[in-house]
């Protein structure tokens, strides 16, 4: 008997994709929730965030790499792990609603956006899959309890970890796919690896999925890839300078709410955000195109931080920046923040340190924060090894976090000796800047 979570379209849709070539979709139910509002709002978040304002290609969508995400897990359960007895084929389903949805609530800007109104996207997916929206009348048709599941995998409490290890571990479909098309719109060469290797190498087992054991080198370079990724493009300092701005020009217009300052384009779709009682419909109302209608608002405003920081960002004048230690310079900043209050310049936000830090790929510590479920090789006798323990290379990195921090501030304003000459002065010999 034919029910909604069986049926197929009359004809199979394909979306022409630059990494996957093609993403197939033959299921009623992963139709629907593409055409939903809520899907949609995706087209208009891009991937990446300010990464475009370093590479110019970075234009592509957090809706792009879901398609994407969809399309792995579907080859994966359609084809690699198909008639497996190791393998539920009734999650199959589950599957691919996870993986199309696991983006579906990230804001504008994503992280930044995040850090500064102290948001989780992945809280808003859940609430996006299970409040009154198109999505969850969508999935509801399938079974009452149907998005309940779906957001438990988007929690990672479902019960059946090989789902939750398919979109959310150290090798994922997630990362799979972002790794690859964020390498090919930012134009590098660093995020390619053998993709159709490691699925073809994928078992799923008990309750996680693991990776036979002829497959490692596939492996090793997909985590070095990784692992150049986030220091070639998502840890780019230019990138890095771009966010702190955006942060920046939040805290001002929350900071400016906060004091009843008079906005000539008053933000009402912050407001709820400034209060801290943010409402899931106000959250989807928010997309890239609407923070940026206010950011070219703001570039009139009669508020010079606001009005300078919102010029900065349109018009991409970013902030340069120095190699910066806070364990070993604290003092140096302390007197860099004294000299740009003299010069004029509020430290707090013309003198920023930022923080980098990635862990490339992990070994099981239980009991520590973020706990990392390791990658498992298959041998041939069916014994497990942990991959570090089997490959050199990973075992080179495995456990070692690498942090970078970095000094921004705006060069332009510190080599200006129209005023406070002297001050602007110490400030560049303190800086190294000519």
């Amino acid at each position: 008997m034919m029910t909604y979570s069986t049926e197929k379209l009359y004809e199979e849709k394909v979306f022409k994709d630059p990494v996957h070539r093609y993403i197939h979709v033959r299921d009623r139910v992963i139709w629907d929730l593409i055409g939903t509002r809520e899907f949609q709002r995706l087209r208009r978040i891009r991937q990446l965030g300010t990464t475009y304002l370093t590479f110019h290609g970075a234009e592509h969508s957090r809706l792009n790499h879901s398609l994407g995400v969809y399309e792995i897990i579907r080859r994966i359960v359609d084809d690699v792990f198909a008639g497996r007895p190791e393998w539920d084929q009734n999650e199959r389903l589950l599957s691919l609603c996870a993986a199309l949805l696991h983006d579906l609530g990230h804001g504008p800007f994503s992280h930044s956006f995040e850090k500064v109104f102290d948001l989780d996207h992945e809280a808003f997916t859940q609430a996006i899959i299970l409040g009154e929206t198109e999505v969850n009348k969508v999935l509801t048709r399938v079974s009452d309890d149907f998005p309940q599941k779906v957001a438990d995998v988007i929690a990672k409490t479902y019960e059946n970890k090989q789902v939750i290890s398919l979109i959310s571990s150290q090798i994922d479909a997630d990362r799979m796919d972002y790794l690859q098309r964020d390498a090919y719109f930012t134009g590098v060469s660093y995020g390619h690896f053998d993709m159709e290797r490691i699925l073809r190498v994928m078992r799923p087992l008990d309750d996680q999925v693991v990776i036979k054991h002829s497959g490692m080198h596939a492996v090793e370079d997909y985590i070095m890839s990784r692992y150049q990724m986030y220091w070639q493009v998502y840890f780019h300092p230019v990138t890095r300078s771009a966010e702190v701005i955006l942060t920046k020009i939040l805290h001002r217009a929350k900071e400016l709410s906060e004091q009843a300052y008079f906005f000539a384009y008053e933000p009402y779709h912050f407001l709820s955000m400034f209060k801290g009682n943010v409402t899931l419909q106000d959250y989807l109302k928010l997309d890239e195109s609407v923070i940026m209608y206010y950011f070219q608002m703001w570039e009139d405003e009669k508020d010079p931080i606001l009005r300078d920081l919102c010029r900065r960002f349109m018009n991409r004048n970013l902030y340069k920046y120095v190699e910066f230690d806070p364990s070993k310079e604290y003092k140096k900043l302390q007197e860099l923040e004294k000299l740009f209050k003299k010069a004029g310049l509020d430290p707090e936000y013309y003198l920023v340190v930022d923080s980098s830090s990635d862990l490339p790929y992990d070994f099981y510590r239980p009991g520590e924060e973020e706990e990392r479920v390791p990658i498992h090789l298959l041998l041939p006798s069916g014994e497990l090894r942990e991959l570090s323990r089997q490959s050199d290379i990973v075992d080179a990195i495995s456990g070692k976090r690498r942090t970078d921090h970095k000094l921004y501030y705006p060069k332009d304003f510190i080599l200006d000796n129209s005023s406070k000459r002297a001050v602007k002065k110490q400030i560049r010999e303190i800086l190294g800047i000519e």
